[in-house]
């Protein structure tokens, strides 16, 4: 077992100012092993890897690689090339306007020396032995995103990397997509190259990987094998949970019982993006729309909020007729919106955790009534305290922090506006497990509070668990609605599918 090891990682330390980011942290590869990296945001993974990488210089302990006796310091990602280390992440870092033999060379050799027909040969060839379905004169943008995650891998495999690295490559990929990912890992996995897998998604580590590294807080919790490790013990390992804290936190909480005014009501509401659709929901309530990607859902919740050109429709509020045409109508009628795309419409990267907490205050408050320094930092802390948010201070730039502490501060923007109609448009997606069940509690506790919620997000089960209306949406068009006992995982697809109910 010990001439597998390919990679060894020991002791390794990382301190940013107020944070210790790693803590004495050990990772081995093997070769032709496929090893997932697990931890809730924050955990260290990402850090891990940036000092893998050579994106962070590591502030203690070891880095050694096959092929070399003594230990090596990398100082920069193409420096980790040479030592046959490549990452692809979950933001493909490739041209779209190229075609896919040209991302798959270019910045390899001086633009002069370069005979394209030989590299585009070449490029068909690997394509073909790796399975990839493009062809090397396609343009990249052409291709899918699971073909482009592919050709960013078939790119790392031509330079003949030991170590590959995968960060959340599955993210935006549907079921088949990440088939045929998985595909291709294995084609690699029986080839020698380890790989280290970073993902959210508990059954793909399962269907997928050998081994298992868990952090948590920056520090080594332990490496084990899949098949000695059940799910459930994963995760408690990763939320510091023991089985019986976890098992009390699966059943966290009952559904809400809305009362019957009804908050928010539309009439055959439309926007640029949306068909015209009914929609209400009442006081306490948590409803949700769900349906497949592209189904209409994130495009009916935008047009409630005025998010996109309303074209039509009537909205009322508390039985009320308003008028909402943009988002600060809907802010200044007690609406609040936690967008899909939290990094392209939520956060703003640069600013502080307290000015990102701020924001949606002031802009209801309007520009001519600044909030004090003061004030600004006593709601900041209030939240941070309420909603558990890790940050070394009021002033650290959002965009440092994880994608759940980030989630969170979105969240912490809206709740100080005390809005009496909340919208989270996939607030748990890419966030790990632990923060998932506190936004789930928190929607839950919420409702309880006499706030109205709609809760959207790709994984059913989450809708099930907390909502207890489920509007079904198929080609931008409403198609049913499922409530009380109908509120099964099978009824729901049923329903996206065109077919019939069953009683639970």
């Amino acid at each position: 077992m010990q001439d597998d090891i390919i990679l060894t990682m020991r002791g390794i330390c990382k301190v940013f100012p107020g944070v210790k980011a790693l803590s004495n942290v050990d990772f081995t590869l093997r070769r032709g092993k496929i090893h997932a990296l697990m931890g809730e945001n924050g955990a260290g993974k990402s850090t891990l890897i940036k000092v893998l990488t050579g994106v962070y210089s590591m502030d203690g302990g070891e880095i050694r690689i096959e092929g070399h006796d003594s230990p090596i310091i990398i100082h920069s990602p193409q420096e980790a090339q040479s030592y046959g280390i490549s990452t692809v992440y979950q933001e493909i870092s490739l041209c779209p306007n190229l075609t896919v033999a040209e991302n798959m060379y270019i910045g390899r050799d001086s633009a002069h020396t370069v005979n394209w027909k030989q590299r585009e040969k070449k490029a068909g060839e690997l394509l073909d032995s790796l399975g990839i379905p493009a062809r090397p004169r396609q343009q990249l943008a052409s291709c899918s995103l699971a073909v482009q995650q592919m050709v960013a891998i078939a790119r790392a495999v031509d330079t003949e990397c030991k170590v590959l690295i995968l960060d959340e490559p599955t993210s935006s990929l549907d079921d088949k997509e990440v088939e045929m990912l998985f595909g291709l890992m294995r084609e690699l996995k029986s080839r020698g190259v380890g790989i280290v897998f970073v993902t959210h998604f508990l059954e793909q580590v399962y269907e997928v990987s050998d081994q298992i590294t868990v952090l948590r807080n920056g520090e080594l919790v332990g490496e084990y094998d899949v098949e000695k490790l059940p799910q459930v013990e994963l995760v408690a390992k990763m939320m510091g949970k023991d089985l019986n804290d976890l098992a009390e936190l699966e059943q966290f909480g009952k559904k809400s019982v809305p009362g019957d005014e009804v908050i928010y009501e539309a009439q055959e509401l439309s926007s640029t993006e949306s068909k015209p659709f009914d929609f209400r929901i009442r006081k306490g309530e948590v409803n949700g729309f769900t349906g497949l990607l592209g189904s209409g859902r994130s495009e009916s919740v935008r047009a409630i909020f005025g998010a996109d050109h309303v074209t039509g429709g009537k909205v009322k509020i508390r039985g009320k007729d308003v008028k909402i045409s943009n988002p600060h109508d809907a802010m200044k009628n007690g609406v609040g919106y936690l967008p899909e795309d939290r990094k392209r419409d939520g956060i703003i990267a640069d600013l502080s955790v307290r000015d990102n907490i701020i924001l949606a205050l002031q802009v209801l408050n309007g520009m001519g009534r600044p909030i004090s320094r003061q004030k600004a930092e006593e709601f900041a802390d209030e939240y941070i305290e309420a909603l558990n948010i890790k940050t070394a201070s009021t002033e650290t730039p959002v965009g440092s922090l994880s994608g759940g502490n980030q989630q969170k501060v979105i969240l912490a923007r809206w709740l100080l506006t005390h809005p009496d109609y909340l919208i989270l448009d996939e607030p748990t997606r890419g966030i790990d497990v632990g923060t998932k069940l506190e936004i789930q509690k928190l929607v839950l506790k919420l409702a309880s509070e006499n706030m109205s919620v709609t809760f959207i997000s790709s994984e059913i089960e989450e809708m099930l668990r907390t909502c207890s209306r489920l509007i079904v949406m198929r080609d931008r068009n409403i198609v049913g609605e499922l409530k009380g006992e109908e509120l099964t995982q099978a009824n729901v697809m049923n329903t996206i599918a065109g077919g019939e109910r069953q009683n639970a």
